[in-house]
């Protein structure tokens, strides 16, 4: 697999636009996902200089085949300088390792510790904890 790291130094992509990488997550978070309004926002926050972050691109044979976004917190030392936004892998491509991969490559060029938050019924939790992550406290939310 081939990579692209797009982000606000690097700049979009001319292939694979904005657009192109908030439809394809759209489509493949599936029930995990959000809008696409949303999923831009979080797009947007990445090409924002002043906020900042990476969105990792994974292509095979030209074709997108999973997407990594992780924003940037602002807030070392306080909690993750990083947290995973959105992860998805093509649903006709998953089983293959893909999604691995894109992890790696998100924690290889990601300066300080990522923070996630995963459903516990997501088949992506094994995945994740294989790669070192914890789940040291439990998340609580007030929603207004």
């Amino acid at each position: 697999m081939e990579f692209k790291q797009i982000n606000a130094i690097t700049g979009a992509d001319t292939i694979y636009t904005n657009q192109i990488v908030a439809l394809f997550l759209y489509t493949h978070l599936e029930q995990y996902g959000d809008t696409i309004t949303d999923i831009q926002k979080c797009i947007d926050y990445v090409m924002n200089p002043d906020k900042g972050g990476n969105i990792i691109v994974g292509i095979e044979e030209q074709k997108i085949v999973g997407v990594v976004i992780l924003n940037n917190t602002g807030m070392k030392d306080f909690i993750p300088e990083n947290i995973l936004v959105y992860i998805a892998v093509d649903n006709s491509q998953r089983g293959k390792g893909l999604g691995k991969q894109l992890m790696q490559k998100a924690i290889s060029i990601a300066e300080g510790n990522i923070a996630l938050h995963v459903e516990p019924d997501n088949p992506a939790k094994k995945l994740y904890e294989k790669l070192g992550f914890t789940n040291k406290y439990l998340e609580m939310r007030l929603i207004k």
